[in-house]
């Protein structure tokens, strides 16, 4: 049996796993639940693996929200980033695909061009065609066009209130947004495609926070499921603590910040429970990637490293009814999966071009995977490192061309290269790594083009080819 009928396979029991939580007979093939769940991805901006008390008993930061969650949810101790810094990680999470297929490795700003492609298939998009509201309030980064007057010198952190912010999130299957760029100009407040106002940055997120819950208010009136996503503020700079939070936590100001993220998780999760909605809506917590230069032990490595400290990330998932209190699920994971999931959750089908490095992870949410959902993960850095995992093993193509391969499950630290002692598995995972690139994707189904192909280059190609474009520039 080769790879791509074992996933065939694979998603077969899955489906079956699906009518059994439904209440559907096991012969029935799978379908939607009566009532489609609503969907609230709530994603923090550098919060690492090593920050929430959940994730590390040692932390000394406080987030009594997560550690409810981890409670009242499941909490993956395995999961990743797209990438290790914030663009090319948000294009995983609305599309399903690695931005490595794009040739995005660093981050966009002010001005930046949309990098999704207009006629690619999104989340909310995908959702939106299963009859729900979508919503996003918070941090976009990932490209609009603006149209600024002449007469008005551009500035990187305030434009006139009225101007054009075209081709965003409303532009991508966003029914609602409201929020920011990035936060370097994050008190450049955007409201659907224009700019609305200009705010002190402490003012920003506790704003944010009032709409989002105002937003959980209005939806319960119409019984229309909603798709929520959260890109928080926090804790990426600036570091701005609401007055409320500052001095909380005793620990610092960057503690103060985290603990306001919390915070408003914890507003989030109480608008759900106060509209009588928690009980049939999946709520992910997770992180962009990992911290930015702070390193957590046993972890190495921080944000925009290829290490795992700059793309395993902390991960909450909480369905009451549908994922047990209390569970742990080691399985690896990507955020880039939550596009193949809300699809098998819905009742959706991918299109043939969608979704291409998404997995669903409804076994894993139900307790009811037999194997790894996910044949191999494939990871990024800021300087266009790649690395592909599958199992314990993960082997590193570094843009110097040197290679390194590491046993996580005896290594997790990274400090020991077995690439001489494994020469096999290394060459293994090299040949997959090919395969993935050249197919266009990493799942089942028709092979695509990819805009940029990366090249896997070795330490003695004195050339130092970069990967190859098709058609556009590189962002």
């Amino acid at each position: 049996m080769d790879r791509r009928e074992l996933l065939r396979t694979s998603l077969a029991g899955s489906a079956l796993a699906v009518a059994r939580a439904f209440g559907q007979p096991p012969e029935a093939p799978a379908g939607p639940p009566a009532a489609p769940p609503n969907i609230v991805f709530i994603l923090f901006d550098d919060l690492g693996y090593g920050e929430p008390p959940s994730f590390r008993a040692e932390s000394r930061f406080k987030m009594p929200t997560l550690d409810r969650l981890t409670r009242e949810g499941m909490r993956f101790t395995d999961a990743h980033t797209a990438a290790a810094v914030c663009t090319p990680t948000r294009y995983g999470v609305l599309t399903g695909r690695y931005p490595m297929r794009i040739g995005q490795f660093g981050v966009l700003k002010t001005f930046s061009a949309p990098i999704i492609e207009a006629e690619r298939l999104t989340v909310p998009a995908l959702l939106r065609q299963q009859g729900y509201h979508t919503a996003a309030f918070g941090k976009w980064h990932l490209g609009m066009n603006r149209a600024v007057p002449a007469s008005v010198k551009a500035s990187e952190k305030a434009l006139p209130v009225g101007t054009t912010a075209g081709d965003g999130p409303t532009a991508r299957g966003f029914d609602t947004f409201c929020g920011y760029t990035h936060s370097g100009n994050i008190g450049m407040v955007i409201e659907q495609d224009r700019v609305a106002a200009n705010l002190p940055p402490v003012e920003v997120q506790p704003w944010l926070a009032g709409r989002t819950v105002d937003y959980i208010d209005q939806r319960a009136k119409t019984g229309q499921p909603f798709f929520l996503y959260v890109p928080l503020s926090t804790p990426h700079l600036p570091i701005v603590p609401a007055p409320e939070y500052k001095g909380t936590t005793g620990v610092s100001e960057y503690a103060d910040w985290i603990a306001e993220g919390d915070g408003v998780t914890g507003r989030i999760l109480d608008a759900l429970e106060r509209n009588e909605l928690a009980d049939n809506t999946l709520v992910i917590v997770t992180s962009d990637n990992g911290a930015e230069q702070r390193v957590y032990p046993p972890l190495r490595g921080s944000k925009r490293s290829i290490y795992e400290g700059g793309h395993r990330v902390p991960f909450i998932a909480r369905w009451p009814g549908k994922i047990k209190p209390g569970a742990t699920c080691a399985d690896v994971v990507c955020l880039n999966d939550l596009m193949a999931t809300a699809a098998q959750v819905t009742g959706a089908r991918l299109p043939d071009g969608a979704g291409v490095d998404s997995v669903s992870l409804l076994p894993d949410l139900l307790g009811t995977a037999q194997a790894p959902v996910r044949e191999a993960t494939v990871h990024q850095s800021s300087a266009g490192d790649l690395a592909i995992r599958q199992g314990p093993w993960k082997l590193i193509f570094a843009v110097s061309g040197a290679r390194e391969l590491y046993n996580l499950a005896d290594d997790l630290s990274e400090t020991k290269d077995v690439l001489v002692r494994y020469p096999d598995v290394a060459a293994r995972l090299t040949t997959l790594m090919r395969q993935y690139i050249a197919n266009g994707r990493s799942t089942p189904g028709p092979n695509q083009a990819n805009a940029y192909t990366p090249r896997l280059r070795d330490a003695d190609d004195a050339a130092g080819k970069p990967g190859r474009r098709a058609g556009r520039a590189r962002p």
